[in-house]
């Protein structure tokens, strides 16, 4: 089940804005920048879990806007080659460093998943595409009810800065497919920025390497019946560099995940067998 409650939407970070150069430049000493208007609270302890790859650029703005209601903080490296792992430890002396077993970002998450310590585990890029302040409205929504939240870029209140035709074309087709092979109305599919109860990962039970995973997250928590909740994300610019994304070939790979993990799917059959 989906649904699209509206939390309070807070404003949004402009395309401008530009991460503090050293850590000493304004910084509170206990915790890298955080919004004075933090105010959200929780019950429930919170793992961040952000795959990186060579983001040494992009690591200080998302990590300087992390809010308080975020307990711990995992970077998962995959196989860096500049200085993404010193700037993680710069900005935030906290962060727990894991490097990932293998390549790609299926790989990077299911690294970090199995690191965490919260009871809410929250994923998101490193690439400032996303937005940390939007964290508290996904808690919001686990602390009453809900087992899996996501973004979503195409209901009231949230939207795209950086997504091309060619990506746009390809995630209302795969939405298109998702909708009717699990028989759901959910508004958006390749968008990396989720949340969920820890207690349900043997429930997601992934096993992707590659970006697909995005896609088997959802195919599973469908099939397995949680309780789903969208929530309005505005995708913004990628800060810098370039993005790891191959709209194609990616793009087939999410279409094959979900034909094969649809009910009734060969993917559903193994995983009832424990085969898999």
């Amino acid at each position: 089940m989906s649904t699209t409650l509206p939390p309070n939407v807070l404003p949004y970070p402009t395309r401008d804005a530009r991460p503090l150069r050293r850590t000493s430049d304004q910084l509170p000493s206990d915790r890298p920048l955080r919004r004075s208007d933090d105010v959200t609270r929780t019950r429930h302890s919170v793992s961040l879990v952000v795959p990186a790859r060579n983001e040494a650029r992009n690591i200080p703005w998302v990590f300087q806007q992390i809010p308080n209601c975020v307990d711990e903080v995992i970077l998962v490296d995959g196989f860096s080659t500049d200085a993404t792992r010193a700037m993680a430890e710069q900005i935030l002396p906290a962060v727990r460093t894991v490097q990932q077993s293998g390549p790609g970002k299926g790989n990077a998450l299911r690294t970090g998943f199995a690191a965490a310590s919260g009871e809410y585990v929250v994923m998101m890029d490193a690439d400032g595409s996303m937005w940390p302040g939007e964290i508290p409205h996904f808690l919001h929504f686990l602390d009453h009810g809900y087992d899996f939240v996501k973004g979503s870029r195409c209901i009231a209140g949230g939207g795209s800065l950086d997504l091309t035709r060619i990506r746009a074309v390809g995630n209302l087709a795969l939405l298109a497919v998702v909708n009717r092979l699990y028989r759901t109305r959910l508004t958006d599919l390749c968008y990396g920025f989720c949340a969920f109860r820890r207690s349900f990962l043997d429930q997601l039970d992934l096993r992707s390497a590659g970006f697909e995973i995005e896609a088997e997250m959802i195919a599973h928590a469908l099939r397995s019946g949680l309780r789903i909740a969208e929530v309005p994300s505005l995708e913004l610019p990628r800060r810098s560099g370039r993005s790891h994304l191959h709209a194609v070939s990616d793009g087939s790979r999410v279409l094959r995940t979900l034909l094969a993990e649809r009910p009734g799917g060969r993917g559903a059959a193994l995983h009832a067998t424990g085969e898999r």
